[in-house]
Order: C-alpha cells, then sequence, then structure tokens
C-alpha cells in the first residue's frame, strides 16, 4: 500500500465528527484507505456487492440501526441511506460512528449536502501524487506562500518526465509496466465510469455520446470553456454539453477551474477553463504515447499543465491549510495558468511550461499578477522541463516540474 497522506486528517476528523466523508474517483485508494482506518468496531460494508446494496436500498433505517459504528463503502449508490444516516447520527452524536466513502462528490447533489451539513466532514482522496509514490513529504506548498524559492529535489526531464505524466496516478494503471497496458486501462475506466456510475446520480438520455464528448473535451483540456463548442462536433447543445460535464465533474473526472478576479484590474477573461483531474486518463484520451510525444512535442503543454494541476490539488488536499483554486488572464492575453489563494488572501501563481529554456517573457501573467496583488502576492513560479531552480526576480523563478516533490528542508530564505 502506498502512503497517503490525507490519512492523518481521517483519523482527526473521525476522533471529533459524527461522519466522516472520504470521497474521490473510483479507483482512486478509498476503499483501500478505509478498510485500513476502519478498526475492530467498525465493521466495512461495501454497496459495489448486490446483496449488501438491495438490504441498504429496501430498508435504509433497518440497514444502519443494527451498529453502533459502520464503515460503508461506496454510498452513493445508496441516496436513501444519508437520511437515515442523518437520523442515526442526530439520536447519538458521538463522533466517529459513520465512515463513507464514494465515488461522487455527494456534497454537489443538494439532498446529501443540506442533510448533513454541520455532521459531515468531508476528505478528498485523488489519484496518487508523485510524493506518495516516492514516498516524499512535499514541501513545495510551504515554501511557495513563505515567498521562498522552490526546492529542485531529485530532477525528473525529457523522456523520463513524458512517461511519469503519462502514467497518472490510478494505482492499478501505474501497476502496469507498458504504456499500452496503461493506456488499455485508462479507456475501460472510462467506460465502466460511463455505464456504472453515471447512472447513479443521473438520468442520462443519451449515454452513449459521453465517451465522445470526453474525447471533444480532452482535445480542449486547459483552454477556456465554450460549451457550444465542445457539443457541436457531436450534435449537442450548450445546455446538455454543460449538463453532461457536470456530471463528469462530480464523479471526479473533470474540474472547472474558475477566473480569479478582482477590482482592481479591468478587461479580465470571465471564462472559466476545464481540466482533467488525472493526465493518465487525459493522455489516453488523445492517444498521446511516448513515441508520439519523441515525434512531437506540441500536445505536451496542456498534458503538463493537466499533470501540474492535479499534484497541486492534491498538495492542497493533504494541507492544513484551505486553499481556492482558478485561473488570471486578461485581455491582452496576460495568463497564469493556476492561481492558488489561501484563506488569508495570499496569492501564489504558477505557469507551466513544457519546454527546457524559459525567459523574462514568460513571466507576463506572474507580473500582471503580482502587480495588482501587491503584498498579497507571495510568490510566482514558471514550472517547465528542467533540472534548477532560477530566480526571474523578486519572488519569482523558473523550477523544475520535480520541485512539486520534493522533500528536503533548506533554510526558507
Amino acid at each position: 500500500m502506498y502512503p497517503r497522506f490525507v490519512e492523518h486528517r481521517v483519523h482527526e476528523a473521525l476522533a471529533d465528527t459524527r461522519v466522516v466523508l472520504i470521497c474521490g474517483p473510483r479507483q482512486s485508494g478509498k476503499t483501500t484507505l478505509a478498510q485500513w482506518v476502519a478498526d475492530s468496531t467498525m465493521p466495512f460494508v461495501t454497496l459495489d456487492d448486490a446483496t449488501t446494496l438491495r438490504a441498504a436500498t429496501t430498508d435504509p433505517v433497518g440497514f444502519v440501526r443494527g451498529f453502533d459504528r459502520m464503515a460503508i463503502d461506496e454510498v452513493q449508490r445508496a441516496p436513501d441511506l444519508i437520511l437515515a444516516i442523518k437520523a442515526a447520527v442526530d439520536n447519538d452524536p458521538r463522533p466517529g460512528r459513520f465512515l463513507l466513502t464514494g465515488s461522487a462528490d455527494l456534497m454537489m447533489l443538494p439532498r446529501v449536502a443540506d442533510s448533513l451539513a454541520g455532521r459531515m466532514s468531508i476528505i478528498r482522496l485523488l489519484p496518487l501524487a508523485q510524493a506518495e509514490v516516492l514516498g516524499n513529504v512535499p514541501v513545495f506548498l510551504d515554501r511557495a506562500f513563505a515567498g521562498a524559492l522552490p526546492e529542485a529535489g531529485s530532477s525528473l526531464v525529457g523522456d523520463d518526465l513524458v512517461e511519469t505524466v503519462l502514467a497518472g496516478g490510478y494505482p492499478e494503471a501505474l501497476a502496469r509496466a507498458a504504456w499500452r497496458r496503461r493506456r488499455d486501462w485508462h479507456l475501460d475506466y472510462i467506460e465502466a465510469i460511463v455505464q456504472r456510475d453515471v447512472r447513479d446520480i443521473a438520468r442520462v438520455e443519451r449515454l452513449s455520446v459521453m465517451p465522445r464528448l470526453l474525447r471533444v473535451v480532452a482535445e480542449h483540456s486547459g483552454q477556456l470553456v465554450n460549451f457550444s463548442g465542445l457539443g457541436d462536433p457531436i450534435g449537442m447543445n450548450h445546455v446538455t454539453t454543460r449538463k453532461y460535464l457536470g456530471i463528469f465533474e462530480k464523479l471526479f473526472v473533470v474540474r472547472t477551474l474558475p477566473p480569479w478576479h478582482t477590482n482592481k484590474l479591468k478587461r479580465l477573461a470571465k471564462s472559466p477553463k476545464m481540466h482533467f483531474l488525472d493526465a493518465g486518463l487525459l493522455s489516453a484520451l488523445r492517444d498521446l504515447s511516448p513515441e508520439r510525444l519523441r515525434r512531437d512535442r506540441t500536445p505536451l503543454g496542456p498534458l503538463l499543465e493537466t499533470f501540474v494541476f492535479g499534484e497541486l490539488l492534491k498538495l492542497a488536499s493533504w494541507s492544513e491549510d484551505r486553499y481556492t483554486f482558478s485561473h488570471f488572464r486578461d485581455k491582452e492575453r496576460n495568463e497564469v495558468d493556476i492561481v492558488l489563494e489561501d484563506a488569508v488572501g495570499r496569492v501564489v501563481g504558477i505557469e507551466v511550461k513544457a519546454s527546457a529554456t524559459v525567459s523574462a517573457k514568460d513571466f507576463s501573467g506572474l507580473r500582471r499578477l503580482a502587480s495588482a496583488l501587491g503584498d498579497n502576492f507571495a510568490f510566482g513560479a514558471v514550472l517547465h522541463d528542467h533540472d534548477r531552480v532560477t530566480p526571474f526576480g523578486e519572488r519569482m523563478a523558473a523550477a523544475p516540474i520535480s520541485a512539486l516533490w520534493s522533500e528536503r528542508h533548506a533554510s526558507m530564505n
């Protein structure tokens, strides 16, 4: 079992909260983590078992009544259980009574959000980060928000970086050595989600078109969202396209990245961007093999941006601090791929480049963002295919992508 850095948060939540939900994409390791955390006083049941699912849906109140404490896997498969759990923890409000896992973002489902508000702690578990694969404890976000230069750590460049990005973070895909086998796993994964998990959370009239929609979105990953433009190639209007992409977002396949805004700057882009949450899924849908990228590195840019976005989301999910994610772009096309803001308003900007060479021009968006934020701008980094950290003025630097999982603890100055 790989170390999962959110485990300590699960233990903390069980100590003071009635219901704890580990949610994230299917096959990200939720079941393994929940089984590991659940002790002998917490029976573990999975709703992937047909008999258990029938019992939970036929009599949800009776299903939970017989247990003092309980771990329930894939709870989104029986939504009526939520009200039964609410009644149980209202009658007996001791912490740590229910440990749930879900392969859908249950808090995007109104009935769940209303029922368990104030009673549930939510912990998101995404596919493996490189730090977890390597067993490192990364310091990238801590250093960035402290205004310190990133640590280069063990470099990962060129073909080695491409191989890592294409592999993604799903444990079962990583267990396959050949890229073709990993591609097949990712494509089978998408088919399984469409045929199974979509039905659990939504009524979809055109189920067969959803894999085609994902392939279209894959060609536009990291770009500003135009729902009409995405739907046109497969004969879908913007309303249906938005709805179907919302379903994939609930299932942690894609994520919308809202635009950053401030009253100090005018003429900012107001459109969101859409990212895949796993670079391995994205590369499989685009059929991007190591050989193809050796011949033509043009598609590597969007793939790297997706990879970095996912790694940052994972770093944030382990942190004691809370961060919001957005992107920055103005009408003059100054842009920053990823903007992170902490609870007190400090901002870190991340730009991603596939090249080994970075110039001052690559910092134009970061400088624009810094000028608008003043002292609230903590740091700006251009992450790229290199092995060294290069300062580019005050609170800015070019750094290797491998800095995201560096664990060296040098002085922050």
